[in-house]
């Protein structure tokens, strides 16, 4: 039977599937969530988009030229940052082929489940890989902001899993990912003033 929530796209070269406790998640989710989580969920993920995330680095990278710019290297790094991963994500989603858990469920959409982009598209999670930025590069930050964004990001992660437009492994794949690139760009992106050893434990 075909899926009614399929969208008529090409497929990838390699398909993903899910793993049993990918399954076992979405399922529980499926079968206990409601509209009113589903509406929540909706709405704190608009925090993880890359449109947003990308708008906030621009207008921030902008600023701090004008008026700060002792911080530019801090600033080149998150644009930087922020681009890249808004880029990666959709070349891997063109190699990768994985149906998004809300194609494969009719329960959760009686019970508020939404359909989110495209059907094929669940890995990785592109929302994870920029979270997964956010969180490593909060180790640049003092203690206590770096645990508070550090909470955000993960919280922000996991509505993509609430939401039924990803696998958890998408996620958590997203997520490292994310914090991979970071780590990746910094020698090229931040000055040796600019650094703050003790702080990216």
């Amino acid at each position: 039977m075909e899926n009614p929530f399929a969208d008529p796209e090409p497929m990838a070269p390699v398909t993903v599937k899910p793993t049993r406790i990918d399954t076992a998640i979405a399922d529980e989710i499926a079968a206990h969530t409601n509209s009113g989580l589903e509406d929540a969920a909706e709405a704190l993920t608009w925090g993880a988009d890359e449109h947003v995330l990308l708008a906030l680095a621009a207008a921030g990278w902008l600023y701090v030229r004008l008026r700060r710019p002792q911080k530019l290297p801090m600033a080149n790094h998150i644009l930087a940052v922020s681009l890249t991963t808004a880029v990666l994500p959709h070349f891997l989603k063109s190699v990768f082929d994985q149906t998004r858990p809300d194609r494969l469920t009719i329960i959760g959409h009686g019970r508020g489940i939404p359909v989110s982009g495209k059907s094929r598209d669940a890995f990785p999670s592109g929302h994870a890989v920029h979270m997964g930025a956010l969180a490593s590069a909060a180790g640049l930050l003092p203690p206590g902001r770096r645990r508070a964004v550090r909470s955000i990001a993960v919280a922000l992660s996991l509505t993509r899993v609430a939401l039924l437009a990803h696998w958890a492994s998408d996620v958590v794949a997203g997520f490292a990912l994310g914090a991979a690139i970071e780590r990746f760009l910094r020698p090229w992106t931040l000055t040796r003033s600019e650094r703050r050893p003790q702080a990216t434990r």
